[in-house]
């Protein structure tokens, strides 16, 4: 979430930003001093929201900098860690029957023989237990599969169902508010996987995991390491170019246009048709050369050998 202080306070939420950049501004003053500005466009409610955030302490230092820096790497991470905090559906999450370990994801428990009772013949599946996450895949299918983080789960419970005793989950409403319910057999291992996702809910609850992390002065080194790499390859060495005469290709082009305009490569009205001489240079038969002109005249597209301009 970004949020700024006085004179009002407020928030943004990353899920709500739809877009963000930085735009040059003037600000209002007497030198109309340039600076660099965040523009963020929010979407909530089908309503859009523009801001625009200038650094206004005045320090001239930080005129220049990408003081706004941060909230793009934050954002970015959020983009990329939307497994730890969504409810994902048919994911590649699964390769090889096995699951697609995140960073600083645990896995405490792997249950076999999980029906999905999401149909009404129900799927055969396995449960992976995370610390991050709940996830369930079809042994038949693993593409069929849901990865339900503890973020986004309302309730567990234990209840009857026409399959008998059935695992009920009911998801946030950020979550689609879905009802998914599973059955385990035996009724032991139902109730001790009951146990174990109320615990971790409880626990994930108090001490969540966003999938973020972002150390400052990390980014700022690797900001200033880049900045250095681009500032290297902008540097062109003079020493390494040469400037090349042109006139050499412009007057093979004009000798070719020339000839091709003379018409000696059709039938020259003068001439009529000219038979065929083998030409021992290509190696095959070819009309004959007009006066003038030779072979390597014509073959030749661009010069064999450039010459540098003094």
């Amino acid at each position: 979430m970004l949020g700024w202080a006085t004179p009002t306070l407020g928030s943004i939420g990353y899920a709500r930003i739809g877009n963000t950049n930085t735009r040059v501004v003037h600000m209002h003053s007497k030198a109309r001093i340039a600076s660099q500005a965040l523009y963020i466009l929010a979407v909530s409610n089908e309503t859009r929201f523009e801001f625009l955030f200038t650094d206004v302490s005045g320090e001239t230092s930080r005129r220049d900098q990408p003081i706004f820096a941060s909230v793009f790497d934050v954002y970015h991470l959020y983009q990329r860690t939307y497994l730890y905090r969504d409810l994902k559906l048919r994911g590649a999450i699964v390769q090889a029957g096995q699951l697609v370990i995140l960073p600083d994801e645990e896995v405490f428990s792997h249950v076999q023989g999980v029906w999905n009772l999401s149909s009404d013949q129900g799927n055969l599946g396995s449960f992976v237990v995370t610390n991050i996450r709940l996830v369930w895949f079809a042994d038949a299918n693993e593409t069929f599969n849901i990865s339900l983080p503890y973020l986004q789960i309302e309730s567990l419970r234990v209840r009857e169902s026409k399959y008998g005793p059935a695992l009920v989950i009911q998801t946030a409403e950020t979550g689609g508010g879905y009802v998914l319910g599973f059955r385990v057999d035996p009724a032991e291992r139902l109730n001790e996987l009951f146990k174990e996702l109320s615990s971790l809910h409880t626990v994930y609850g108090e001490h969540p995991n966003f999938g973020i992390q972002y150390n400052a002065n990390d980014a700022r080194r690797r900001l200033e390491a880049a900045s250095e790499e681009a500032a290297q390859a902008s540097q062109i060495k003079v020493d390494n170019f040469e400037e090349l005469d042109e006139r050499q290709e412009r007057e093979i082009n004009t000798k070719l246009n020339s000839y091709l305009a003379e018409g000696c490569l059709g039938k020259v009205p003068s001439q009529g048709e000219r038979a065929p001489v083998y030409c021992k240079e290509l190696g095959f038969a070819m009309e004959p050369i007009g006066d003038g002109y030779k072979l390597q005249d014509l073959w030749n597209v661009m010069p064999t050998k450039m010459e540098t301009m003094e």
